[in-house]
């Protein structure tokens, strides 16, 4: 499993905007192929701070989801609307299910 971590931070004036493409972006995604979970969450100490978590049945699967012209238009309107930089993380991950 492929579990992608990764926020955005509005400008105060953009964060509504945001929002409503986030959570675009998440229900669309979610209908992809290989998409475990896609989900949108706001920080509870930093309100305007966006934070995403997904998971992913293989690195193919995220690869395709990059791919969508729909996921690369998300990120060019982040870009431009976000006040800093849009991290990613991206981690190759085995579920354990008992410690």
């Amino acid at each position: 499993m492929i579990l992608v971590t990764g926020s955005v931070t509005a400008r105060p004036e953009t964060f509504d905007e945001i929002l409503k493409l986030s959570l675009d972006h998440v229900r669309r995604s979610r209908a992809e192929p290989g998409c475990i979970s896609h989900a949108v969450h706001t920080d509870c100490e930093n309100p305007l701070r966006l934070v995403f978590v997904e998971r992913w049945a293989d690195r193919q699967t995220l690869l395709a989801h990059f791919g969508v012209p729909a996921s690369r238009d998300f990120v060019k309107a982040l870009q431009s609307l976000a006040a800093e930089a849009t991290p990613i993380d991206i981690y190759d991950a085995t579920r354990i299910e008992k410690l």
